[in-house]
Order: C-alpha cells, then structure tokens, then sequence
C-alpha cells in the first residue's frame, strides 16, 4: 500500500506486509531459495524450437514495403521471440543476442545467405518490425507457440494498468494483462476505456 505522491515535497511512504510469517529470515539469508527468486525468467531454445519457431509467424501480413526486405518478416519476428524467451530485453539486447548465434542456429532460424554467410537482422530491423507488426497476429502467433512448447503454469495473476495521456474517445486507456507465475509468460492483455 502506499500513501502521499511521488514529488520531491511530499515524498511517497511505501507500508509493507509480509505475505509469509519468515519472510524476513527467507529474504536475509546468505542465498535465495529458487522458489522465491524472480526476475529476468529464460527458456533454453533447444534446435527444435528454433527451427519450428519461424512457421508460427509465416502468415503474419508484412508491414514493410517490399522494396528493401532482407529478411523474412517470420525470421525477424522468430529471431525477437527467441531472444526475449532467452531473457534479453530491449532492441539492442536482441540485436546482440541474434549476433551471437552459431551458423547452424542461423540455419535454423532461416537466415538468409550473404556472400556465404548467414546474416542475422540489425537492431534497427528488428526494431521496425516490432512497432510495425500487427500486435494482434503477433499475440496470436506466440500463444500458438506457447500452446505448443510452452512450460505450463499452475497459476495465473492478473494485472492492470492505466495508460497516462491515451485518452480516445471512449475515455481513459486501461490495460489487463494475465500473467503465468512460474514463466512468466503474459497469456493475454485487453484494453477497454472507463465509461465517463
């Protein structure tokens, strides 16, 4: 719970409570138990799932003009998801990450041949996919992988969030999103707007 406003003459006080009894003791050890560490979560993408992630994304429209492509938009938005499933964040992180990939898994990934070499998309190609790409295929796409391949979850929280300054005509945006506990893995999200 937390009370006041986070400007500098009227600081914020944060009040908490511990949800387990030995919290303290828990959280003070020398290490963390792994039941309660969280943070960056990570799959380990075996040749199978590299090589099959690519189709889940092939009939996704392409934004791009077709003057200029060169890369498959299903090898770019492939390359994106292995990477954030591997824990980078960010275009960079993921840029980074693509870089850092074997030839077999370039292979696998359906790069494509430069001069005899596989080449991986830059970060600015992965970023102009991304904020162009049709978030709606793009969920669709990844729950069909998920649905596939995914760890599984015995629980489920769900979030919300309001969006400052995304005002439409149907009022103040608002964000829900339903996240998996032990992958971490966000189900869905839905926007709806307050009525006024």
């Amino acid at each position: 719970m937390t009370k006041g406003y986070t400007n500098v003459r009227s600081p914020k006080m944060v009040f908490v409570k511990p949800l387990k009894r030995d919290a303290q003791s828990i959280l003070s050890g020398a290490t963390l138990d792994p039941l309660y560490r969280t943070g960056g979560s990570s799959v380990m993408l075996g040749a199978a799932h590299m090589h099959c992630l690519p189709y889940f994304f092939a009939d996704i429209p392409d934004p791009r003009r077709a003057q200029g492509r060169r890369h498959r938009l299903s090898t770019v938005l492939a390359i994106a998801a292995a990477a954030c499933l591997c824990g980078m964040r960010g275009y960079k992180a993921m840029a980074d990450w693509a870089n850092a990939l074997s030839p077999k898994a370039r292979e696998r990934f359906g790069c494509r041949i430069e001069r005899g070499r596989r080449t991986v998309p830059s970060e600015s190609i992965i970023r102009s996919v991304l904020i162009r790409v049709d978030p709606v295929h793009l969920d669709r796409a990844l729950t069909r992988w998920n649905d596939a391949y995914g760890m599984g979850d015995e629980s489920l929280a769900i979030d919300g969030k309001t969006m400052c300054n995304a005002i439409d005509e149907h009022g103040q945006a608002h964000i829900m999103s339903v996240i998996g506990h032990e992958t971490k893995t966000c189900y869905t999200q839905k926007k709806w707007a307050a009525s006024g």
